[in-house]
């Protein structure tokens, strides 16, 4: 069942992807702008910036930094100037990835996960949500992990930043649904990025970007809150998701041996 607008024709939509340097960013704004969206693409990365736009003319880079409060604001409204409006659809992609658990606590990673994977969608929220609330009209999405369902081994850092997008994502649609926007927010399996090549443990069902784009575009198109993918996968950690905890943690250790 369709929850949000479907979106189904790109061309000439205007598309501000933050965190499109790589991985699934790089891999959606690419398969948007082959759909004819006007894509802008943010990161800090100002040289993958350029070279994306090299390959994808029209394209527009807008480097920011995602953890600087008012580099979002600036971005959007250069984001105004070049293309005449606010953009129909906003993808805060950005991440910060590193394993942790208890017996190695790092309180500067713990920061710094929260500072680009929270703290970073409210600065960015801060600027595109008084502007899309203004238009009357626009999509908010938001990428999540299968992390964020629940605590899972070496995401101390990690899984609860995942978490808390999910109940922001859930607390902006119930407010913005009615008022047209949509909001989605995908939650993403295993996917190879420069953020999951650091992991040492075998991932199952491990996916393209290019294969997490499509997934994301078909949600859009099919109107979902949740994006999941790949489903194989990502059902089975819904299914644990609703387990009791004794019985969650048991799993858990036995499949992870953690």
């Amino acid at each position: 069942m369709a929850h949000n607008p479907l979106i189904r024709q790109w061309h000439g939509s205007v598309v501000w992807i933050v965190g499109a340097s790589s991985g699934i960013g790089r891999a959606t704004a690419s398969a948007l702008h082959r759909q004819g969206a006007r894509v802008v693409v943010s990161a800090r990365q100002a040289h993958a910036l350029a070279q994306f736009v090299r390959e994808h003319p029209g394209a527009i880079a807008l480097p920011m930094d995602a953890t600087d409060p008012q580099s979002s604001h600036q971005a959007l409204a250069d984001l105004a100037k070049y293309m005449g409006r606010t953009p129909d659809l906003a993808l805060y992609c950005a991440g910060h990835y590193k394993a942790q658990s208890a017996d190695s606590y790092d309180l500067q990673e713990m920061r710094r996960h929260l500072a680009v994977n929270y703290e970073g969608v409210l600065y960015w929220l801060d600027a595109v949500l008084p502007a899309m609330l203004h238009a009357g009209h626009g999509h908010i999405s938001l990428v999540g992990s299968v992390a964020g369902y629940r605590g899972l081994p070496l995401s101390m850092a990690y899984g609860p930043t995942k978490a808390a997008l999910h109940n922001l994502a859930e607390c902006l649609y119930l407010d913005l649904q009615p008022r047209g926007l949509g909001v989605s927010i995908i939650n993403p399996g295993f996917v190879d990025t420069p953020l999951t090549a650091q992991n040492h443990f075998a991932m199952p069902q491990l996916i393209t970007p290019d294969e997490a784009a499509c997934a994301i575009l078909r949600g859009w198109a099919a109107g979902r809150f949740e994006i999941s993918f790949p489903w194989r996968f990502t059902i089975w950690m819904q299914l644990l998701r609703h387990l009791p905890s004794a019985l969650f943690f048991s799993a858990v250790r036995r499949v992870t041996g953690a």
